[in-house]
């Protein structure tokens, strides 16, 4: 009796052996330390299409909600992933000309900014009814008290010409001031080079249901296709479905993302990511933070952590507040709050192409003193754009295609 009991617990060893062996063939995962199960996960980019032998993503490391301070991974081999076998890596168009390529998605600004402008100033002769209505049709896409009269001063300065202009000279007139009151001396370049020897790191912030994460993975695209290294870093920790969609952008275009459990620390995320970055020697890291109502105040502290965290490992090069233009004049209440938590340097402008007033742009700069830098034009991958200023008021006004 006492063999068959051997005999038995002999077979049941081998049979548990024999599972963690088939398993641990068909992980791509690596334990960094013992309660690396808990931690974040650097997945890497995976085919669109399961293969035959479907293997789950990522490397794990630990430290998920303990003081990055504490954290003690030893340097991880994170090499940017080069296509494998059946793996095809999307190739985005580079952002040089995007904003014209796209102009466009601005067709319902046109009609209540552009056009209705030059139908006013074609009249023969402009009455001071007219140059009400001028004013109405520039508040009305939310231009801004301040910028409608700086444009309606100076359109009258030039009344003698408009009233003799041509319809080409007329939109030239237009163009014109519109461009001068959008900024084009301000500096709208995105800080994501390297500089001494570590990544430019991008924060990118905001209220909920702006588009971060879309606008996150556009970004990443962005950068790709203007030939740099990516990681992703999957700081929204209250979404799941955060991080699954920031994973599948980052799988597109062949980027490591860095993710969390769910409900985790998202600043010891962010502090994960920006160290992948460093060791992997990429260009550039992009962080994606919760979004969080404007006026809760601890949900605002976070934000200054997550940057001091960050901070740790390298410089934050750009922080980036993303805005949905269809809130109009509230979008410049939010974005107040959010400088005062961190430095915003550049604001994104989402969802152009819907309902959208054209003029937010203006109002937005003139009264934080921040550049717009991109704007989304669609929800196609990629209808992110930088912002031109002169190619912008040539969309709005139209009628030179």
């Amino acid at each position: 009796m006492e063999f068959v009991l051997i005999a038995i617990a002999i077979l049941v060893v081998a049979l548990i052996a024999g599972i963690s062996l088939l398993v641990g063939r068909g992980r791509r995962t690596a334990r960094l330390d013992d309660d690396a199960a808990a931690g974040t996960t650097l997945t890497r980019p995976r085919p669109p299409a399961p293969t035959e032998e479907p293997r789950p993503t990522g490397a794990t490391a630990s430290g998920l909600g303990l003081p990055p301070e504490t954290l003690e991974v030893p340097p991880a081999d994170l090499a940017p992933a080069e296509p494998e076998p059946g793996l095809v890596f999307e190739t985005p168009p580079p952002s040089a000309g995007r904003l014209v390529r796209l102009r466009s998605r601005l067709a319902r600004s046109q009609s209540s900014l552009g056009r209705g402008l030059l139908t006013v100033l074609a009249r023969e002769k402009l009455t001071e009814d007219d140059w009400e209505e001028v004013e109405e049709t520039l508040l009305a896409a939310d231009v801004g008290v301040a910028a409608t009269t700086q444009i309606v001063q100076r359109l009258r300065t030039q009344s003698m010409v408009l009233a003799t202009a041509s319809g080409r000279h007329l939109r030239d007139l237009v163009v014109g001031e519109l461009t001068a009151v959008l900024g084009p001396d301000l500096d709208r370049s995105l800080g994501t080079d390297r500089h001494d020897g570590r990544p430019g790191v991008v924060l990118v912030v905001g209220v909920n249901g702006a588009g971060k994460t879309t606008t996150v993975g556009k970004i990443a695209r962005v950068l790709v296709g203007d030939g740099k290294s990516v990681v992703l870093g999957a700081a929204d920790t209250f979404r799941a479905a955060a991080a699954d969609q920031l994973e599948t952008w980052g799988e597109r275009v062949g980027v490591l993302t860095v993710r969390g459990r769910e409900g985790g620390d998202p600043a010891s995320v962010a502090f994960e990511a920006v160290r992948t970055g460093v060791e992997a020697e990429v260009d550039t890291v992009v962080v994606d933070t919760a979004g969080r109502l404007h006026t809760k105040s601890g949900l605002m502290d976070e934000l200054g952590k997550i940057k001091r965290v960050v901070e740790k490992q390298a410089p934050v090069t750009e922080v980036l507040l993303v805005l949905d233009a269809t809130t109009g004049q509230n979008g410049i209440v939010q974005a107040r709050v959010f400088t005062e938590a961190v430095t915003v340097t550049g604001v994104v402008l989402t969802k152009l192409d819907g309902t959208a007033k054209g003029g937010i742009v203006v109002s937005v700069q003139r009264e934080l003193g921040i550049p717009v830098k991109l704007i989304g034009l669609g929800e196609g991958a990629d209808d992110l754009a930088p912002f031109e200023p002169r190619a912008f008021a040539e969309a709005l006004v139209g009628g030179d295609d």
